[in-house]
């Protein structure tokens, strides 16, 4: 199994370790997305469920859309620099090469964005 698919395959992962509260919108070899259970105001639409992120296989990389690093910014601007220097504007991640460090700084930031949530009632 080619690298890419590797991560992509751990990504998905340390989202599911939190369905629920999440739940699981698509699943498909292009597209994993998980958002919240609640109803809520996303913007002016009201929607089934917030969104929280997505994992998205590209030919070069895997992108991690992470929605509480732009829904809440200052929370997340310690994220490490390993981390950091995955973030291609506000909230996309391309991770190329994922080590066990890198692996850990993901799941931590998937975690305090759920916590944020949570305690935001948004999912």
């Amino acid at each position: 199994m080619d690298e890419l698919k590797i991560i992509q395959q751990k990504l998905i992962a340390i989202f599911k370790e939190h369905i629920p509260p999440l739940k699981i919108e698509i699943e498909s070899e292009t597209n994993f997305k998980v958002s919240g259970t609640k109803e809520a105001m996303q913007g002016k639409q009201k929607v089934d469920g917030y969104y929280f992120g997505s994992v998205v296989p590209k030919p070069k990389d895997i992108r991690l859309y992470y929605f509480p690093i732009y829904t809440h910014v200052s929370d997340f601007e310690n994220i490490s620099s390993n981390l950091r220097k995955c973030l291609k504007g506000k909230s996309c991640f391309h991770i190329k090469k994922m080590d066990v460090e890198l692996e850990n700084d993901i799941r931590k930031m998937v975690n305090k964005g759920v916590e944020l949530y949570l305690k935001d009632e948004l999912i």
